[in-house]
């Protein structure tokens, strides 16, 4: 593994972190803050507009080289961390939460960029999907080792050593990845020109409903692992461990599809794995061994996906829009799972049956893997995708699909 993919790995995982560990640490942030677990629902709500925002960062610094961009976003990692660290009052930490989601969307968009042009040809979705791995990892141990910091410890030490993570990976990403140039200017008004076509839309629109899908059931899994799997609450950190393992293989997975078969195709493949899981979940019944199965399951199909649709979209911005169109994804993502979390809880305020969100989310699921087999057939129909599934060692593996 390049040590320039490393170090963006490692950036991708102090943002997984930062993004997900506040759901393991809501109840001891809620009691310091002195406020209620609803209200403090603003923590993670916070975050994600964040993440929406902060996209305006590539509009304005179009022409700042991509890995000067990667410094900015660690500085503000760095910054929004040890904000939410001193903390005094849930004003602060609501603050402190946004400022550490700015760089999110926008540092995926960036490395995804990077990682493409140091990848070996033919072997850029694979170098994406190591990219994306941090940020799975971070899931897989990041979020636990935050979760039992807080509660040994202190919630405000889990921010702290966030920040001190970033730090590292600021001095990594300084050693490491190389100078490449800024993107080609397109004027403000020319970043978003890419958005007048349809695919683009299409990719957007499979992410949002298929993040809604899984968030639905995936908003809820701990208390769903304890009343319908049976697990005591204790084992459930462990159980997210699995998840996180589930998101690493699938990742990696779907890395290695991309660069051989039709990038939209293996989107659809891992939203249909996803969509399939979520039917599983609320026709069985339940026991240890399946809601275990279910999870790790699912949580391969969420990140199977990754990789073609961040190189999708990077692919549909050539000419001066790559980066606001890697960037588009997260948003669509954090779009994607509030509302999500919002019709999964509807679905158990009508009834609390914790099989009932999965449901909700299978027409979501549905709905993505329709978006990408048309983006499929539309786009991909022409290319030498199936040239590259049977010559994967020839020239040929370099070639990407046609641009939409």
């Amino acid at each position: 593994m390049k040590k320039s993919l490393i170090a963006l790995a490692s950036g991708a995982f102090a943002l997984g972190a930062a993004e997900f560990v506040m759901m393991g640490i809501l109840p001891q942030s809620a009691h310091a803050m002195q406020v209620s677990i609803p209200e403090a629902g603003h923590f993670i709500s916070a975050y994600a507009i964040g993440v929406c925002v902060g996209t305006l960062i590539l509009v304005f610094g179009r022409r700042v080289p991509p890995k000067r961009l990667i410094v900015i976003f660690m500085i503000l990692i760095i910054i929004g961390n040890l904000l939410s660290a001193a903390s005094v009052n849930a004003p602060m930490l609501i603050l402190a939460r946004f400022v550490a989601g700015l760089p999110h969307g926008a540092f995926f968009g960036t490395a995804t960029l990077i990682a493409k042009s140091v990848a070996d040809p033919g072997k850029e979705a694979k170098a994406v999907s190591l990219m994306i791995t941090g940020q799975t990892v971070a899931n897989m141990l990041g979020v636990p080792a935050g979760t039992l910091l807080a509660q040994y410890l202190s919630w405000r030490m889990t921010f702290a050593a966030l920040s001190a993570w970033a730090v590292l990976t600021l001095f990594l990403v300084m050693i490491w990845v190389p100078d490449i140039a800024a993107i080609k200017d397109a004027g403000i008004a020319g970043q978003f020109r890419f958005l007048r076509r349809r695919g683009p839309w299409l990719i957007l629109g499979a992410v949002f409903l298929g993040n809604a899908g899984v968030f639905c059931w995936w908003s809820y899994v701990s208390p769903w692992l304890v009343t319908v799997g049976g697990y005591p609450a204790e084992i459930v950190p462990l159980l997210m461990m699995l998840a996180g393992f589930g998101m690493v293989v699938g990742g990696l997975a779907g890395g290695t599809l991309t660069d051989k078969w039709r990038h939209a195709g293996t989107a659809a493949l891992g939203q249909a794995i996803s969509g399939i899981g979520l039917l599983l979940v609320f026709l069985v019944p339940g026991s240890m061994l399946s809601t275990g199965l279910f999870t790790f399951w699912v949580a391969f199909g969420l990140f199977f996906i990754s990789s073609p649709q961040q190189i999708l979209m990077v692919e549909a911005g050539k000419g001066g829009g790559e980066l606001i169109g890697g960037a588009a994804v997260q948003v669509a993502f954090n779009l994607g799972n509030a509302v999500g979390s919002i019709v999964g809880g509807a679905t158990l305020a009508a009834r609390n049956d914790y099989h009932l969100p999965a449901l909700a989310g299978v027409p979501f699921a549905v709905a993505a893997v329709v978006l990408l087999i048309v983006y499929s057939w539309r786009h991909e129909t022409h290319t030498d995708a199936l040239q590259r599934m049977r010559q994967i060692h020839s020239a040929e593996i370099g070639s990407t699909p046609e641009q939409a």
